[in-house]
């Protein structure tokens, strides 16, 4: 990716809310169906002012998922800080997730799968998420959530290889994202949860 060019504080701005305009609108019509001058008119600003601050849209686009992924990881973290228990997280993050999901259109996710760079930058997140996993399950443990006879490395690595079998296969055109989620999360849930787990869940549920 290119540098982005020297901005004055109104540039700066302006920069901000392109990406967050530019997001909404990948999210809500798909990536290819997004164009510059989409953007720029949805802005009420010129496609040469918008050309001026980004060169292409693989640069919106890559930016723009950079900060909404930046923005969700500072949220997390406040959550967790402020979470009384890890059920709350799972509980808070499952809302979330699933209110995400009623705003994106599929044909976001599959149109991701044309920019190498950007899934090249999910593949070098992975590991930083596997330890915040490990963190999260030693805590549950902790608390007596869940169970201490498990191998949770282990179980890391199953949930990794079910969210990529679940987004190579684009199972989201065949099931809503809230269906994949419930089956996806809440059935392996059960399985490590703790009889006091358990409960909690199906409170939830």
């Amino acid at each position: 990716m290119q540098e982005i060019k020297v901005l004055s504080p109104y540039r700066q701005t302006l920069r901000d809310r392109i990406l967050d305009t530019a997001i909404n609108l990948f999210m809500q019509c798909g990536i290819k169906a997004v164009k510059m001058d989409d953007v720029a008119h949805t802005l009420s600003i010129s496609k040469r002012t918008l050309y001026e601050i980004y060169d292409n849209k693989e640069q919106v686009l890559f930016e723009s998922i950079r900060k909404y992924r930046e923005s969700y990881r500072r949220e997390l973290e406040h959550t967790v800080q402020q979470s009384a228990n890890v059920m709350d997280i799972i509980l808070h993050i499952y809302r979330e997730k699933i209110k995400e999901s009623q705003q994106v259109n599929p044909l976001f996710y599959s149109d991701l799968s044309r920019y190498p760079k950007i899934l090249e930058s999910f593949q070098q997140d992975r590991e930083q998420q596997h330890r915040q996993f490990m963190a999260f399950m030693e805590r549950g443990a902790n608390e007596g959530y869940f169970r201490q006879d498990l191998n949770y490395e282990l179980v890391g690595r199953i949930f990794e290889a079910l969210s990529r079998y679940m987004m190579e296969n684009e199972l989201y055109r065949s099931y809503s994202m809230e269906e994949l989620f419930r089956n996806m999360i809440f059935v392996s849930l059960r399985g490590f949860c703790t009889k006091k787990g358990v409960e909690t869940l199906d409170t939830f549920l």
